[in-house]
């Protein structure tokens, strides 16, 4: 983990926002835009999202796998879930536990959070029940953030659950500002989920910490922001890749028309 974590620091090193990229720290109110948000007392970030209205999109959580699964687990790049579901716009979703890193061995694309599906398949729920874990769920027209997901009431008339950690900002406050984990504390991208208003957002940091996410979200002017998987996973696809393939992954947000 400590060589991914170096590499990671390389590429942060030497990145740079590109000059051509508006600057402004007002979240777009519809479809695609990268811009440079300005963090009062840290700086600029370049952010890359998509911006849905829930009274249009259905947001969903897709799967690769139709049940539970403990090792070598089906997973699918995001442009296969895209595609699959007639979506028209997607993200990476939860942490999972990759074929590339030798820990994983014996748990290969498995992951450990709770998630339901758009066809109202659980995931996880045994090991869920009294889970203190952030949650996005997601309704026919409403985006709902809990801080642990033992406070959903196991509603199944829904498109999707997703648990992932941590929670950014609730109720308008940064609600992380950073732990001992050296993963969290190292610059990558950073996606997340999020919902000002009745726009739901999905997106990326780019070469942030995520404590310094939560506070891009903030400055955004985000109600609720939730952290989902980063660094090599990270992939965000609205009309082709805005960032990058990333991995295959077992579970993704996805944005389908009404």
């Amino acid at each position: 983990m400590s060589k991914i974590i170096q590499e990671e620091q390389k590429i942060a090193a030497a990145f740079t926002i590109p000059k051509n990229v508006p600057q402004t720290n007002a979240p777009p109110g519809s479809g695609y835009s990268r811009q440079t948000v300005n963090v009062e007392g840290l700086g600029s970030y370049l952010v890359s999202l998509i911006a849905a209205d829930i009274g249009s999109t259905r947001v969903i959580v897709g799967t690769a796998a139709d049940s539970n699964c403990g090792n070598d687990c089906p997973v699918l790049p995001l442009a296969n879930y895209i595609s699959r579901n007639g979506a028209y716009a997607g993200i990476n979703g939860s942490y999972f536990c990759p074929a590339t890193y030798a820990s994983c061995a014996g748990k290969t694309n498995s992951y450990d959070l709770l998630v339901m599906n758009h066809k109202e398949t659980y995931f996880n729920s045994d090991n869920n029940v009294y889970s203190g874990n952030p949650a996005v769920i997601f309704g026919d027209g409403y985006v709902r953030f809990v801080s642990a997901a033992s406070q959903w009431g196991r509603d199944t008339s829904l498109n999707g659950v997703l648990s992932n950690f941590p929670l950014l900002v609730f109720n308008g406050q940064v609600t992380f500002g950073g732990d001992d984990d050296p993963k969290k504390g190292s610059k990558g991208g950073r996606s997340f989920v999020a919902i000002k208003g009745d726009t739901v957002y999905i997106g990326v940091v780019h070469s942030a910490t995520v404590a310094e996410s939560a506070r891009v979200m903030k400055t955004l002017g985000m109600t609720h922001a939730l952290n989902l998987d980063d660094g090599g996973s990270t992939a965000l696809w609205s009309g082709g890749y805005k960032v990058g393939p990333g991995r295959n992954f077992p579970n993704v947000i996805l944005f389908v028309a009404k």
